[in-house]
């Protein structure tokens, strides 16, 4: 079905007619879960009549389909009024990621957005300034490579860092790259009375892997991002510079992650292997990405007392640390050590306080 809904291929749909209500619940729980539920509704609605769903779920999928075209609508209408606002004060903006992307989708309205993330071209401090003076909105200067608030309500993440260079070193390297893509943005597109940048196709073919790679480590990542890389790359394909995105893969150490992604894609959701540089197949791997993504390893509610909390992110972590090897190019026990150290910082008040000296200076450092 979701193949269907990218691609309006057409599927053999018989077996359907046998399905009973608790199958069909089952799928509308792992399509809501996996960020595709709207989707599938595109391919659910035209089914012949005896082989859709009970009426009573029927009714909560088109419910839950328009909750998502109105959450996106009311994005629609911030990001106007925030790249409308910028514009005024002489600040260009940039999307990335969510509302961006869905100018890709069949129906953008069917792409699940959560926060606007967006880049300032390095004018993160003003926007944040005249957002709090102007319109007396809160900034969050605590996050460790964005600022975060909300504006009609959305929350919107404005970046001075694309990634957590905290992290690993592998992020260090890849942000010097990012850095120099984004300087140079890609086509504009006209939202409301205002022009907003979109990323260049190479920024954004790297940004969004080491994205999903980032959400794959920590074992979140759903059939969004896979849907969201397949349909970039169908619009894209052609303005991407792979040479230079295939050598920040190796150079980054996530090389097996980015073919063992892009074998899932072909493999079981349809991508065109022609739009794509050669990927080395590795089947078994694939499908091991493919359980972990539908069936994630401790997906439930992190504990919120201390020791709990600390142990069930132990067990996460070592459920999840084949996927961790996948895309970070460190020893597993240096990793280990560096977020151990991270999150230690976040909690004491010494190491916050220079946190927050450190970010501020980051975020005030000029373009390269």
């Amino acid at each position: 079905m979701l193949r269907r809904a990218l691609w309006g291929s057409p599927g053999d749909s018989r077996q359907l007619t046998a399905w009973n209500a608790a199958a069909w619940e089952r799928l509308y729980g792992l399509a809501a879960q996996q960020g595709v539920s709207a989707l599938l509704w595109e391919v659910l609605e035209r089914l012949p009549a005896e082989q859709q769903p009970p009426k009573a779920l029927r009714l909560r999928w088109a419910f839950g389909t328009v909750r998502v075209e109105r959450r996106w609508r009311r994005q629609h209408r911030a990001v106007t009024r925030l790249a409308a606002f910028y514009a005024r004060h002489g600040i260009p903006m940039m999307l990335l990621k969510g509302y961006g992307l869905s100018r890709c989708y069949p129906v953008p309205e069917h792409r699940p957005c959560g926060d606007v993330d967006i880049w300032l071209f390095g004018h993160r401090a003003g926007g944040d300034a005249a957002v709090a003076r102007e319109l007396g909105i809160e900034v969050d200067t605590q996050k460790e490579h964005h600022t975060t608030f909300r504006f009609d309500g959305i929350p919107v993440e404005n970046h001075y860092d694309f990634l957590n260079t905290r992290t690993c070193a592998s992020n260090r390297r890849l942000e010097r790259l990012l850095k120099r893509l984004a300087a140079h943005p890609g086509e504009s597109v006209e939202v409301g009375d205002t022009r907003v940048y979109l990323p260049p196709a190479t920024f954004n073919a790297l940004f969004l892997l080491r994205h999903a790679a980032g959400h794959f480590a920590g074992c979140g990542i759903g059939l969004r991002h896979f849907a969201d890389w397949m349909l970039f790359v169908a619009a894209n394909h052609a303005r991407i510079d792979w040479p230079v995105v295939q050598s920040a893969v190796r150079e980054s150490g996530m090389q097996s992650f980015v073919d063992c992604f892009q074998g899932v894609c072909i493999g079981f959701l349809g991508l065109d292997a022609d739009l794509l540089p050669p990927v080395r197949r590795d089947p078994r791997l694939e499908c091991r990405m493919l359980e972990a993504v539908l069936h994630p390893p401790f997906s439930g509610p992190v504990p919120e007392r201390r020791l709990p909390g600390i142990w069930f992110r132990l067990r996460r972590w070592w459920a999840c640390r084949w996927m961790r090897r996948m895309v970070y190019d460190e020893p597993l026990v240096r990793g280990f050590l560096r977020m151990s150290w991270v999150h230690v910082k976040r909690h004491l008040p010494f190491f916050r306080s220079r946190e927050a000296a450190d970010r501020a200076r980051r975020a005030a450092q000029p373009l390269a």
